[in-house]
């Protein structure tokens, strides 16, 4: 789950770290009243939405596609500038190169007081799987993209692991505030920001923070100039206060129905629809059908208990895409059976109507008795016996460049 910029503000505003006041607003009105009411000269004004690289993106009007203006975060100097920003920015759609060519509408704003920055850098606090820890990197190139600092300049990255249990050690910090140059007040402010970081990340069961830019202001006083933050969806039944904050216009109305179901699903540009049990058998089906030349058009995993109710509205939902050319099934039986899963495909199919190429590939519990139910059937369906093959089956059959 992620959420706006003014929302994780909020939450490390709560935790001690330090950010620049800001004012939530929906309409150009109410911009203008933020800029008076934070009395600073200089303030940002920032579109909100779900994505990254909003200050290099492009709005467009969403009824003619013509483009409003260059960059989805403006430094404002007058109130003139925030009127023009605001009525740029709101009701636009913004594309960035983490939306996707269809970008997002922008109806949140958030305006914030300017901030005397002597440098920036990078902050981030990440869960690291095999190693079981909290990863915290931090870099002296804060403001651009740390795909770019890890590319160009991977020396620059500093890393520290943090065990979850016994939390963020002092000597820990000490060291990544050294690696970043920081002495005096400003070493001081960055082990307080650092260690609220850290307790909030496992608190609120986070699966990301990212700070970037963090800034050591002329006052030599770490800021959180930006923030993104999103949360552990297994988690979710710890937090109740979680539901206030999703914002259910970022995402597709598919994928609201999707998790209505129990499924995880996301929606992406190709053509082949995905339907797999297990986050990282989807993972390695998209990345498959990508090497046999093809595109997933989503993310698709129905869950290890999924039942017969949320495989077939998994399977409806992937055949409402527009674009859809084929689907590929891909899944291991353990606790889901399937046959189970062969049943509820037909089901689906003839509910729906499936006229695209439809590739199966079973494995694990049952998966003969899955075969068979589905070669017995009238789907026009072709099953193979490894993924390989399922990959290579379904480019051929909508008439890719399988090599």
């Amino acid at each position: 789950m992620n959420i706006h910029e003014y929302q994780a503000k909020a939450l490390l505003r709560e935790a001690g770290v330090a950010v620049q006041d800001g004012v939530h607003c929906t309409s150009v009105e109410q911009a203008l009243a933020a800029y008076e009411t934070l009395g600073s000269e200089v303030v940002a004004v920032k579109s909100q939405i779900h994505a990254g690289g909003r200050g290099k993106g492009k709005l467009y009007r969403p009824d003619s596609g013509d483009l409003v203006m260059q960059g989805g975060v403006k430094i404002a100097f007058s109130r003139e500038d925030v009127g023009e920003y605001a009525s740029n920015i709101l009701g636009h759609t913004l594309i960035t190169k983490q939306t996707g060519p269809s970008g997002k509408l922008v109806n949140n704003l958030y305006v914030e007081a300017g901030c005397a920055i002597a440098h920036e850098y990078y902050l981030a606090l990440l869960i690291d799987r095999e190693a079981n820890s909290v990863l915290i990197m931090a870099s002296t190139e804060g403001g651009v993209d740390i795909e770019e600092v890890a590319e160009n300049t991977p020396e620059a990255i500093h890393k520290v692991w943090v065990d979850p249990i016994e939390g963020l050690q002092d000597s820990q910090k000490s060291s990544l505030a050294d690696s970043l140059g920081l002495s005096g007040s400003a070493h001081d402010s960055f082990l307080d920001m650092i260690g609220a970081l850290a307790s909030m990340f496992v608190d609120r069961d986070c699966s990301m923070i990212e700070v970037n830019p963090l800034v050591r202001t002329e006052g030599a006083t770490m800021v959180a100039l930006d923030a993104k933050i999103s949360f552990d969806d297994n988690a979710a039944f710890r937090h109740q206060w979680r539901a206030e904050l999703r914002d259910l216009s970022e995402e597709s109305d598919i994928e609201v129905r999707a998790r209505g179901h129990g499924l995880s699903y996301v929606d992406l540009d190709g053509d082949i629809g995905c339907l797999v049990n297990g986050a990282g058998l989807a993972m390695a089906t998209m990345d498959v059908i990508k090497l046999c030349g093809g595109e997933p058009a989503n993310f698709l995993d129905i869950g290890g208990a999924a039942d017969r109710e949320s495989i077939t509205a998994a399977f409806g939902i992937i055949l409402e895409d527009p674009h859809l050319r084929g689907v590929l099934v891909n899944v291991f039986g353990g606790i889901i059976r399937c046959d189970m899963v062969a049943r509820s495909i037909i089901e689906a199919s003839e509910e729906v109507g499936l006229e695209v190429p439809l590739v199966v590939r079973f494995s694990g519990t049952n998966h003969e008795e899955g075969k068979e139910v589905l070669d017995a059937s009238d789907l026009d369906v072709l099953t193979t016996s490894t993924l390989a093959e399922a990959g290579e089956a379904i480019v051929k059959l909508i008439g890719g460049d399988f090599s």
